[in-house]
């Protein structure tokens, strides 16, 4: 099955489009270049733009849709982490990396490749001390510091 693609324009962080490929969500970028509405898209990703309208909306905390994130086992590892991170928590690349047994740079390294962020909340992981580290998306740590603050967690710096 071809990869499948829909945008979704009306994000407070930009349009974002999902990818869907074998009946899992594989992606989430910042291109804005995917289908023209929901009704050209298949049913996973016609839910999983509803569920991405009700997360910015403040009307969802989780999100329950099939994934299949590309990347290294250690790198899934961390990708399972981070969706462990409740909403409007925060979590450390240390804090993580000692879960793991791993390091904090290898960590923050595997957040950075994150294919599906926003629903794989790497926004939630911050550097030691609570400062933002980095954030790959579109807008950088602007973009982090809207998850943070929508999901209203603790303030940090920038």
């Amino acid at each position: 099955m071809p990869d499948l693609r829909l945008t979704v324009p009306d994000t407070p962080v930009g349009p974002l489009t999902l990818y869907e490929s074998d009946g899992a969500i594989t992606a989430l970028t910042w291109e804005g270049n995917g289908a023209a509405s929901d009704d050209d898209a298949s049913p996973l990703l016609q839910e999983a733009a509803r569920q991405l309208r009700e997360y910015f909306a403040g009307t969802r905390q989780d999100f329950d849709l099939p994934l299949a994130p590309r990347g290294t086992t250690f790198q899934k590892q961390v990708y399972r982490a981070m969706q462990a991170i409740p909403y409007g928590a925060t979590k450390s690349y240390g804090e993580i990396a000692e879960a793991l047994e791993g390091c904090a740079r290898a960590v923050g390294s595997a957040c950075g490749s994150n294919p599906i962020p926003v629903i794989i909340p790497c926004h939630r992981v911050l550097a030691a001390g609570g400062k933002p580290g980095g954030f790959s998306g579109l807008g950088g740590l602007d973009t982090k510091k809207k998850l943070l603050d929508l999901e209203g967690s603790p303030s940090w710096l920038l």
